[in-house]
């Protein structure tokens, strides 16, 4: 996947077009994404000992990948990623400007 763990993505389609976050945790498998402040859902939590307190907390779910893009950090706009060799290997490159993506 071209997406990694600690890159800022922006959401292409969906209910939270538009919205930009962190990824939290990358997929591969099942090509998902875990975005911080995107695709939140509601859980219900049940008090599994005596004296906790059961409740609603919010959880952020994944997205597929093909539904966001990594902003490019020089031109804050969101690119594709190319690939380029160098001396400590392949790199990613934003399609755009042509600068490395850390």
């Amino acid at each position: 996947m071209k997406i990694k763990k600690g890159d800022t993505v922006q959401v292409l389609s969906g209910n939270d077009k538009g919205k930009t976050g962190e990824v939290l945790e990358v997929m591969p498998k099942q090509e998902k994404v875990v975005v911080k402040g995107v695709n939140i859902r509601k859980k219900h939590i049940k008090p599994r000992k005596q004296g906790d307190e059961g409740g609603i907390i919010s959880v952020e779910c994944g997205i597929h990948a093909s539904k966001v893009n990594v902003v490019c950090s020089k031109c804050n706009k969101p690119a594709r990623i190319g690939y380029k060799k160098e001396k400590e290997g392949k790199v990613r490159i934003c399609k755009r400007c042509g600068t490395v993506i850390k």
